[in-house]
């Protein structure tokens, strides 16, 4: 069966079918998902069954992998295989078998409080709660070009600062503090407006809210223009919904868009192991 893909109905996405990932690829398959992942930023595969070494294979195909950002634990998830990281509710012998747990993750890009962000995410479902947990992206792309007028000229030449001292989830990570004035925030600083150095579209480039601090502005007025363009670039005409199945692989362009999760019952099980590819650009 020959590859296909057809784009998703909604802002952003591409379905992939007709491909085993779990089998080596020929260079055109390849080079078709990345064209997928550049033009439609969230590329989607069902029925995937794929062990760590075959997950590691696949995400080699797109660059060079990057290490999971630090977790709460201070130690890697995955021991085997560091370079996985495990996104689970799941608690073994009294320690969780990976991050995130069961609450709501809010909306963010990965590691954007490092000077160079991982480019892309992939992320492969092993079990999924029988409701919740879904997962939303949002086109950043768009969500610039459709600002108005007077907001991009006010965002433009902005730098802000990415904290890096809490996940998606809200946990503190290991070794920092709780940041009590923003001003003092610690993190990689980019621009609140990005170019893609291959297209020269630009791009809202956000990374997480809470924490966020826009570098030489009172800290109302920095609060005020990020409150602004959050609202913006959140709304659901830029979006796209993701229900998970078991088996599902979602590979996403991590520098153009935001993405966030729904909470779902503590009680039931949730199992994802997650790969990210290496960035080359310093936000610009």
């Amino acid at each position: 069966m020959a590859i296909s893909i057809r784009n998703l109905d909604a802002p952003l996405g591409a379905e992939v079918r007709g491909i085993d990932l779990a089998k080596p690829l020929p260079d055109n398959d390849v080079d078709a998902i990345e064209e997928a992942w550049r033009t439609r930023l969230v590329v989607v595969v069902h029925g995937q069954s794929l062990s760590d070494p075959q997950l590691l294979a696949f995400s080699k195909y797109f660059g060079e992998l990057d290490p999971p950002g630090p977790n709460p634990y201070g130690e890697p998830f995955n021991k085997e295989f560091p370079e996985i990281n495990v996104i689970s509710n799941v608690v073994e012998n009294g320690k969780p078998i990976g991050n995130l747990g069961d609450g709501e993750a809010v909306w963010h890009a990965d590691m954007t409080y490092i000077d160079v962000p991982p480019k892309a995410a992939i992320l492969h479902s092993l079990e999924v709660p029988p409701g919740g947990g879904n997962t939303y992206f949002a086109d950043m792309l768009t969500a610039y070009e459709t600002l108005p007028a007077d907001m991009k000229r006010t965002a433009e030449g902005k730098i802000a600062v990415h904290d890096a001292s809490r996940n998606s989830a809200g946990f503190l990570r290991k070794g920092y503090k709780e940041v009590t004035d923003v001003r003092e925030t610690v993190g990689a600083r980019h621009p609140l407006v990005r170019s893609d150095p291959a297209t020269g579209r630009k791009a809202l480039f956000l990374g997480r809210r809470p924490n966020a601090y826009i570098v030489g502005l009172d800290v109302a007025d920095s609060e005020a223009l990020l409150d602004a363009l959050w609202a913006h670039a959140t709304q659901k005409r830029f979006a796209m919904c993701h229900e998970w199945q078991v088996g599902d692989l979602l590979m996403w362009n991590n520098l153009s868009v935001l993405h966030r999760r729904d909470p779902f019952d503590p009680n039931s099980r949730r199992i994802m192991h997650r790969t990210q590819i290496k960035g080359h650009e310093r936000i610009a």
